[in-house]
């Protein structure tokens, strides 16, 4: 049980990748931790895939009652998100898919305006909602916006250039962009089932004083196959994507993001980043929204991020950079590419930023799903997005 709850713990602050076991129920605590007790992260973050549906949605929007973090504060001027023609679509199915997946917000923009907007389970407009793996994508943004700031000057440049402490590792020769890839050719193992696991060890071994304990781990991985040649899913490298940007601009994630996005666009609500041991924010996971935000997020990425980052970035980080092994699906630069031009951002229990090109379309769908990953919830999920999409292109 003891490794169990280490796994899972693990899990939480290694950032939540879009798959998870199924073990036995964990009673939850409801306590307000502090960023350096370690423990009582680990034990509550271990509790988070165990936490019956009460639970799920009593903290999914109140995260910050539990764990430590930074606010990315919000801007004076607020991005108008107008209404739009209602999407011509039955609201009986409407109601079908939110009780069926558990969601708490489901939203449409097209165009920038919305046509569909709801709430339940408690949740609302005023709020915010965790995003575990759907900050993956919130991270890579950062990375150009660094480059278009200069702070970073290309994706070519070697990962070691940032983060010097990799030198002499698996990460030799590694670019930014086969980070971002997640193609570094770096042996990694993500079976959160296996206790054994690199997810699982990752942040439970002893670091030394003044040490990242991603660095501290992922320096000691040993390569498997070329740079470039092979995409693995590794959470902890999306940990290192948010370790060299901090490095790079000298900021916290959280301030960053607000300085780039938050404030610059327009968003409505302050977010709330959590942080790991060692005060930094968990770049891979960990990032609560509301469910507006959510939206003028996949809003911001559709529209290019024009004076943020570089003028060809979100064409590049949208599209399959990677094969995933799944015809017709693909990753770009922490985004999952779908079929049809489709691009977004996913998480575990149900979080969903999906992005139409075609039809300039944006959904969001922030839910409590009764399991961590669940390939018929994901089916069904997907067969009602497109039902969506459908319907905002008549």
């Amino acid at each position: 049980m003891r490794k169990a709850l280490l796994l899972a713990g693990t899990l939480m602050l290694a950032g939540c990748a879009e798959k998870a076991a199924e073990m036995a129920a964990v009673p939850s605590t409801a306590v307000a931790l502090k960023a350096d007790d370690t423990a009582g992260l680990r034990k509550v973050g271990a509790e988070i895939l165990f936490w019956s549906q009460a639970q799920r949605d009593a903290n999914f929007p109140h995260m910050e009652r539990l764990f430590p973090g930074n606010i990315v504060q919000r801007g004076g001027k607020v991005r108008a998100l107008p209404k739009g023609t209602p999407l011509p679509i039955a609201d009986s199915e409407i109601d079908s898919f939110i009780a069926a997946q558990n969601v708490a917000g489901l939203i449409v923009l097209q165009n920038g305006k919305v046509r569909l907007e709801r709430y339940a389970r408690g949740y609302g407009p005023e709020g915010r909602w965790t995003s575990f793996s759907v900050a993956k994508s919130f991270t890579s943004t950062l990375v150009g916006a660094a480059i278009r700031d200069g702070y970073i000057k290309s994706v070519d440049e070697p990962v070691t250039k940032y983060i010097p402490e990799l030198a002499g590792s698996g990460y030799d020769g590694v670019t930014i962009h086969q980070l971002l890839t997640m193609t570094s050719g770096v042996k990694w193992n993500e079976d959160y089932t296996d206790a054994n696991s690199d997810v699982a060890r990752m942040f439970l071994q002893p670091v030394p004083a003044g040490e990242d304990p991603t660095v501290y781990y992922m320096k000691n991985l040993p390569r498997e196959s070329a740079p470039g040649s092979k995409w693995v899913y590794k959470t902890g490298e999306t940990n290192l994507i948010g370790v060299l940007v901090m490095r790079a601009t000298k900021k916290p994630l959280a301030t960053y993001l607000s300085e780039k996005v938050w404030k610059p666009y327009g968003m409505e609500q302050d977010a709330f980043w959590m942080v790991d041991p060692s005060n930094h924010e968990v770049s891979g996971c960990c990032l609560s929204v509301s469910l507006r935000d959510y939206a003028r997020m996949g809003q911001f990425a559709l529209e290019g991020g024009k004076g943020v980052v570089p003028a060809n970035w979100f064409a590049q980080a949208t599209r399959a950079q990677a094969e995933i092994g799944v015809p017709g699906y693909g990753y770009g630069y922490q985004w999952w590419t779908y079929p049809q031009s489709r691009y977004g951002a996913q998480g575990i229990f149900g979080q969903s930023i999906r992005v139409d090109p075609k039809t300039r379309t944006v959904i969001v769908v922030s839910a409590a799903a009764p399991k961590a990953s669940d390939p018929a919830y994901g089916r069904a999920r997907t067969a009602f997005l497109d039902k969506l999409f459908e319907a905002a292109a008549k």
